[in-house]
């Protein structure tokens, strides 16, 4: 018998499963999946069904447990969701954003106007510099002329029939020409919040709807140490207010 004949052959160990590297590599593909489906569901959600899946978590502040919700009802408050008037209100909002958004699309990407929603409500801004002469309330009617009537039939729509709105003025802190026509950055505010209301009630809209306010240099977007802060804190907002605010 030749040497080591009888020694039992040693059988080489095959690792079994799939190699270490493919699972991070299956991990990181499943993460960018998930951020990329985060990212479309948050681009195209509805602000109604954020609300409907909010309202079914009333006991969230001690950590209860919340309601069951079910499609149509939501069982422990005895109500159907979609007959609850703060949801309807919600939803008509949320359509009043996205027709905004639309409807001033050009505007937005000129930055002459700016959407967004604030704790006052829907907020539409109008740049100032674009929509009046310097130092000045009348209205530069060949710039704002379009979208102040888009604006009105925005505001017209019958989703906000019962809705309020408060057009409020903005200047920056330059100080204004005590021998000018406003003697100070309060009356220039107000007057400019007056001059797009006059032209919105031109056109139709319901005068017992609106608030106007100036607010003068008090409440900034940004600092006005610089000319383009200075440039973004002249404004006019035009608020669709929630209840909250009214």
């Amino acid at each position: 018998m030749p040497a080591g004949e009888g020694r039992k052959k040693r059988k080489r160990k095959v690792q079994e499963g799939a190699a270490d590297w493919l699972l991070t590599y299956g991990d990181m593909t499943t993460l960018l999946l998930t951020f990329f489906v985060l990212m479309f569901t948050t681009a195209t959600i509805d602000g109604y069904e954020l609300r409907l899946i909010l309202a079914a978590f009333p006991g969230l502040g001690n950590l209860e447990g919340g309601n069951t919700l079910q499609q149509g009802r939501l069982a422990e408050l005895g109500n159907t969701i979609m007959s609850l008037p703060s949801m309807e209100r919600g939803r008509a909002l949320d359509r009043a954003r996205q027709n905004a958004i639309s409807i001033f699309e050009p505007e937005i990407k000129s930055e002459k106007v700016r959407v967004k929603e604030d704790e006052r409500g829907l907020v539409i801004s109008l740049a100032a510099d674009a929509f009046f002469r310097p130092a000045s309330a009348t209205l530069n009617m060949e710039e704002a002329r379009t979208t102040l009537i888009n604006l009105s039939n925005l505001l017209n729509s019958p989703d906000l029939n019962n809705r309020k709105f408060r057009i409020e003025g903005h200047t920056d802190s330059v100080r204004t020409d005590p021998n000018g026509p406003w003697e100070t950055n309060w009356e220039l505010s107000t007057a400019r919040a007056l001059s797009v209301l006059r032209f919105l009630l031109d056109y139709g809209v319901n005068e017992n709807q609106f608030q106007v306010m100036g607010l003068g240099d008090t409440v900034p977007l940004f600092s006005n140490d610089t000319a383009e802060g200075r440039a973004y804190n002249r404004r006019v907002d035009v608020v669709i207010l929630t209840e909250g605010h009214l």
